[in-house]
């Protein structure tokens, strides 16, 4: 098997998706949960996203890895990730587009598929036994909000209402959150 991929790849994640607002958290990936990718089974490690999470780069989230249907993003605050146990944890606020506003109708729909992550590994950042990859370091590109079908299963989206912080309170919750 290779050792290492040079192409950005992408793995889906099924969700459960509720509507109840403008923002969207859940789970983007889960650990230890398998996926069946073309001739092989993958699995990701705790702690695949955390070099990636403290270079402090710019991550979008996106409409079905589309780049010009951004939805979110780190460096405008907007898309928050971080890891815990469970998985790669997102919460976004999305925008009032007309994507943003399919996507919502989507959610309250029950119609969107899940969740999706665009990525590359660094040298060293997986390792094969036969047939099973296990991904331990995940160089982190992009999230998507997808309507179709995903390759991992568990992994949960909410919507959720947004609340509008005067531009004082806003400005010291980002700076909180950098803390």
């Amino acid at each position: 098997m290779p050792t290492t991929c040079p192409q950005p790849e992408r793995r889906s994640l099924s969700a459960e998706i509720r509507a109840k607002g403008r923002r969207l958290e859940g789970y983007v990936a889960t650990f230890g949960a398998e996926a069946r990718i073309a001739d092989f089974t993958e699995t990701i490690f705790p702690g695949a996203f955390s070099a990636s999470l403290s270079e402090g780069r710019d991550i979008l989230a996106l409409a079905d890895h589309d780049p010009k249907r951004v939805l979110a993003r780190t460096k405008a605050g907007t898309l928050r990730l971080a890891e815990d146990n469970h998985g790669l944890a997102f919460d976004l606020d999305v925008p009032a587009t007309s994507y943003g506003n399919d996507l919502l109708a989507l959610v309250e729909s029950r119609n969107a598929g899940g969740m999706s992550f665009g990525f590359s590994i660094p040298k060293g950042g997986e390792r094969w036994e036969g047939s099973r990859r296990e991904l331990r370091n995940i160089s982190l590109h992009e999230v998507s909000v997808v309507s179709a079908h995903p390759a991992y299963e568990g992994t949960v989206v909410h919507a959720r209402h947004r609340v509008i912080l005067p531009p004082r309170l806003a400005a010291a919750r980002r700076w909180i959150d950098t803390l």
